[in-house]
């Protein structure tokens, strides 16, 4: 599973040929959460701040993590994403 950014502690990671709607994965020490890149529906576990940052980022780089669905679907290579400042 590439990882495609990080910031504050937040490691972001996209799975080559995975299932559909597209999505992400989020970590943060023990927490680890899937992310619907579309809507931004979350499943799993992640602190309250955390998510938020989360979610900030995946508003400014939606367009990006499609492409990169895109691409790990074909299992081309991945784009590293600009890490939330």
């Amino acid at each position: 599973m590439p990882q495609i950014s990080d910031f504050y502690g937040i490691l972001i990671w996209l799975n080559y040929n995975d299932h559909l709607p597209p999505h992400f994965h989020a970590w943060y020490g023990e927490y680890k959460a899937i992310i619907n890149i579309n809507d931004g529906v979350v499943k799993g576990e992640m602190p309250g701040r955390a998510l938020r940052m989360i979610l900030d980022w995946l508003d400014l780089h939606r367009e990006e993590l499609m492409d990169n669905w895109e691409l790990a679907q074909k299992g081309a290579p991945l784009k590293k994403i600009e890490p939330l400042k």
